[in-house]
C-alpha cells in the first residue's frame, strides 16, 4: 500500500536575516534593487498591489497549489513580526487564494504584508485593512483548504523562486525579493547604484539633452545609415 500523503509539510526552522539589514533597504526603489541585482529580481509584472502600495519584510514562504488555502493557514499561525508571507499557487486564477479575515489575523500578528501569484477577494475589506497586499488580481470565488501544501520551503511565486528568509520589497513597479544569502553584496551594489542615479538625475534636471553612449554610437562606423 501507498501512505496518503502529508497534508502539509513544513520547514521547522527558518534562517531570517538581521533587522539592521532588512532596514537598509526601508524607501528603496525596487527599480534599483533590481539594478544592483545584475537588472533582474521582479516577479511577475500583473502582481500589483491591492492597498497601500508599500511593503518591506522578509519572506514566509508557502505553496497552496490551485483553489486551496490549508498552507497559507498555517503560515498564517506561525508569521512573525515583519513576515512577508509569499503565496504560490502556481498562478491560478479560478478562486482567490485569501480574503480580509484571514489577512486581518496575518496584520493581528504582525505580519508585514502579503505576496502571492493567485488572486485575493473581499477588495474593499482588504483596502479598509490598510495592510499590504500584492497580488495578480481580485476574483469572489473562495478556495478549499484540503492541502497539500508546504510552508517554509522555497518555491516559485510570479516567475521567480523564492526563499523563506529573503527580502521582500514591493511598491507601485512591483515586487522584488533579494536572496538572503545575496544580501551583503546587494547592499554594497545598492549604494553605488543610488549615487549614480542621484547624479544622473541632477544632470536632467539641469537640463541634458543627450543620452550618454548614443551620441558616440551614432557617430561610429558601427551604424549604418540608409537614405531612403
Amino acid at each position: 500500500m501507498i501512505d496518503e500523503p502529508p497534508l502539509l509539510t513544513i520547514a521547522r526552522k527558518i534562517e531570517r536575516p538581521k533587522p539592521k539589514q532588512v532596514e537598509r533597504f526601508k524607501g528603496v526603489q525596487t527599480s534599483f534593487i533590481c539594478d544592483a541585482m545584475g537588472g533582474l529580481g521582479a516577479l511577475d509584472w500583473r502582481i500589483k498591489p491591492i492597498g497601500p502600495p508599500q511593503l518591506l519584510g522578509v519572506a514566509l514562504t508557502c505553496h497552496c497549489g490551485p483553489a486551496d488555502i490549508l498552507a497559507l493557514s498555517a503560515a498564517v499561525q506561525m508569521c512573525q513580526p515583519g513576515d512577508v508571507l509569499v503565496v504560490a499557487t502556481d498562478g491560478f486564477t479560478g478562486t482567490a487564494v485569501v480574503g480580509d479575515l484571514m489577512l486581518g489575523i496575518a496584520k493581528n500578528r504582525g505580519a508585514a504584508g502579503l505576496v502571492t501569484d493567485g488572486l485575493i477577494r473581499d477588495r474593499i475589506d482588504v483596502e479598509g485593512l490598510n495592510f499590504p497586499v500584492f497580488a495578480m488580481g481580485v476574483c469572489p470565488n473562495s478556495p478549499s483548504g484540503k492541502g497539500p501544501g508546504t510552508v517554509g520551503l522555497p518555491i516559485v511565486c510570479g516567475g521567480r523562486t523564492v526563499a523563506s528568509g529573503d527580502i521582500v520589497i514591493a511598491d507601485r513597479d512591483g515586487v522584488v525579493t533579494v536572496p538572503r544569502e545575496q544580501i551583503a553584496e546587494v547592499l554594497a551594489s545598492l549604494e553605488k547604484v543610488k549615487a549614480a542615479e542621484a547624479a544622473m538625475l541632477e544632470k536632467v534636471r539641469g537640463g541634458l539633452t543627450e543620452v550618454g553612449r548614443a551620441v558616440e554610437l551614432l557617430a561610429s562606423d558601427r551604424v549604418r545609415y540608409i537614405e531612403r
